[in-house]
């Protein structure tokens, strides 16, 4: 079980990093891991309200201890960067690692929504602009109608592609070179651009989301929308930006 909030203000949790350092205990360790497990749960929680029902809860918050202990052992407290910072990012790689390893999305589905990208990346690399809805269902070929439920059947999986763009922190916790470092500027760089082409709702959806680290839920009632409106405006997000992303990177081979 997990440690209370006043169970937890009691740790001395920097002299417990210290010892670690030091010693490389395994009974300090997992000292740690107890410390930091509320940042488990809640990473785990912001993710698993975003996937469907029959994902397990359990293996996610598994997955997510793994990635806590990964990012223990590999933090150095030199780098004086916050350790929730670095190991959120752990965490929440390690979750997704285990959504991927997990075939969990219908092939029929998954086929669908390779069509819908495809269609929105075609429409906006011709127009310059975002396509429509209606756009959309005819260079796929369905009605709006169909064109509305595809979108919301893909919400849940968009949570993990555009998390492999958003994930930039990993390059400078795991290398110094100053490629690296300038491979990470060009990134920001290209992912800020992508987000300013959004159109306003879904860049507000995907800056509270993402940056803000706000829920879908309490996003629909900051922006005063239903929560199946704003899963519609982050679908559209994520499809918008893989495809302006990959256009970009195409240019660049």
């Amino acid at each position: 079980m997990g440690q209370t909030e006043e169970d937890r203000g009691d740790v001395d949790v920097q002299s417990l990093w210290v010892e670690y350092r030091a010693n490389r205990s395994i009974e300090v360790r997992n000292l740690l891991a107890e410390y930091y497990l509320p940042l488990v749960r809640i990473v785990t929680g912001r993710l698993a309200i975003s996937l469907p029902q029959h994902v397990d809860r359990d293996d996610l918050l598994s997955s997510g201890f793994f990635g806590l202990l990964d990012a223990i052992d590999r933090y150095d407290m030199d780098r004086k960067n916050k350790f929730e910072t670095y190991a959120g990012v752990r965490v929440r790689g390690a979750i997704l690692d285990y959504l991927r390893s997990k075939d969990w999305l219908p092939v029929a589905l998954r086929q669908k929504i390779r069509r819908y990208e495809q269609a929105v990346s075609e429409v906006e690399g011709t127009s310059g602009r975002a396509a429509t809805n209606e756009e959309i269902a005819k260079k796929m070929g369905v009605s709006l109608e169909e064109l509305a439920n595809i979108e919301k059947k893909a919400s849940a999986a968009t949570i993990i592609p555009l998390d492999d763009y958003l994930r930039t922190d990993t390059i400078v916790e795991t290398q110094d070179g100053p490629s690296e470092r300038l491979e990470k500027e060009e990134l920001k760089e290209t992912l800020a651009s992508a987000i300013e082409r959004l159109p306003e709702k879904e860049r507000r959806v995907v800056e509270l989301y993402y940056y803000e680290e706000l829920t879908l839920k309490e996003i629909s009632i900051l922006m005063s929308l239903s929560e199946a409106r704003i899963s519609q405006l982050h679908t559209k997000a994520v499809f918008r930006m893989r495809g302006y992303l990959a256009r970009m990177k195409a240019s660049l081979v």
